[in-house]
């Protein structure tokens, strides 16, 4: 008999895993209520997998554990192995966009990332290949989410079709979060509307530290990636836009290429102030000279920005004029009646050959010959 402060457990010693408690309810709910509940049910997510491990894999580090080897161009995964759990579903295809909290080993920034892997990651014929990485960094405050990571906007699900259709590269898709405080939101905070410029900001979290090198280790422990510059890159909105411009001219020997949408061109962060010189060597107008003079190695930068960002424009519009020249290659689209605004971006990546042109490139998997 069960003492009254007590709980029975469930046969075996086995305590119920939430998805066998979700199934318990709704079985229950369905044989009370009838089929009428099923819709109800549904709005509020019960049959959602949100929140449940996942894995990709991850096991399959070392190079080892598999038949066969990887391409010299690919990097397997080294772990230690990330905690990924569910955040989303990409209704076009039912693949998952996962989320895991990892804490940089380098800037000591602790912060979430989601992550979408490609169809053809799963692909046996790609299954000792490495991938490209596209870190798809967020305008707005960037914290606590990156709107990447929304299905809504359908990034995922349209490098899904432009992959499979020969326009683009299957990128392993990475979102972490762009800034380490939202003061975006509460008009009575004297710091609305700061950022940090994706950059290492003396006495502030190391946001550039934390976007070049702890986001693309969390990948290289847990992913399948290619081994040299030729498959990174980055994309970006607005702030975003101008993070992944900065870290591409700052660190070429990393990066290979940007898509940028409507980006700052010079960093304008309010943190900057009394700091000039550090300020300097994270703006893109005194990096594109350096890289010019030096020579090497090449970088592509691929521009889209809306013919009513009338602030946006000009500048975008002068430093492709500017800095187009030696190891820098630009490609500019100005889009028709655009905004400012994420959800005009994406088609536009494809409409305007912006993903193409990147792809071109850059490093895809090699299958099984």
């Amino acid at each position: 008999m069960t003492p009254p402060d007590t709980v029975a457990r469930p046969a075996q010693g086995r305590r119920l895993g939430h998805r066998t408690k979700r199934w318990v309810l709704i079985a229950a709910v369905v044989a009370v209520l009838g089929l009428a509940s099923w819709p109800v049910l549904n709005y509020f997510e019960v049959f959602s997998d949100k929140g449940d491990a996942i894995s990709f894999g991850q096991d399959d580090k070392q190079g080892g554990e598999r038949s066969g080897t990887s391409s010299s161009k690919a990097s397997m995964p080294t772990g230690p192995k990330a905690d990924f759990t569910v955040s989303g579903t990409v209704p076009e295809d039912g693949s998952k966009i996962a989320v895991t909290t990892y804490e940089g080993k380098k800037s000591g920034f602790k912060g979430k990332v989601w992550v979408w892997v490609p169809p053809q990651y799963k692909d046996p014929q790609y299954a000792r290949s490495g991938f490209p990485v596209l870190i798809a960094l967020p305008g707005g405050s960037g914290y606590p989410n990156n709107y990447w990571m929304g299905p809504d906007l359908k990034l995922e699900a349209s490098i899904s079709k432009w992959s499979k259709a020969g326009k683009s590269l299957p990128f392993i898709v990475v979102m972490p979060v762009l800034n380490p405080e939202d003061h975006d939101r509460d008009p009575k905070d004297p710091r609305l509307g700061q950022y940090w410029d994706g950059s290492d900001i003396p006495g502030q979290p190391k946001m550039g530290t934390w976007l070049t090198e702890d986001v693309p280790d969390l990948v290289k422990e847990n992913f399948r990636t290619v081994s040299s510059r030729d498959g990174w890159a980055f994309m970006g909105a607005s702030t975003g836009g101008f993070a992944g411009l900065k870290s591409v001219l700052q660190k070429p020997d990393r990066f290979k290429a940007v898509i940028a949408a409507g980006p700052d061109i010079v960093p304008d962060s309010r943190l900057w102030k009394g700091h000039d010189q550090e300020k300097a060597e994270n703006n893109p107008k005194v990096l594109a000279p350096k890289l010019i003079k030096s020579g090497h190695p090449d970088v592509y930068l691929a521009f889209e920005v809306g013919t009513k960002e009338t602030a946006a424009m000009p500048p975008i519009e002068d430093f492709v004029k500017s800095y187009t020249k030696g190891p820098i290659h630009t490609k500019l689209n100005v889009i028709q009646g655009g905004k400012h605004n994420a959800a005009t971006y994406v088609p536009n990546m494809e409409s305007a050959g912006l993903i193409q042109w990147i792809s071109e490139h850059m490093q895809g998997p090699t299958p099984v010959s």
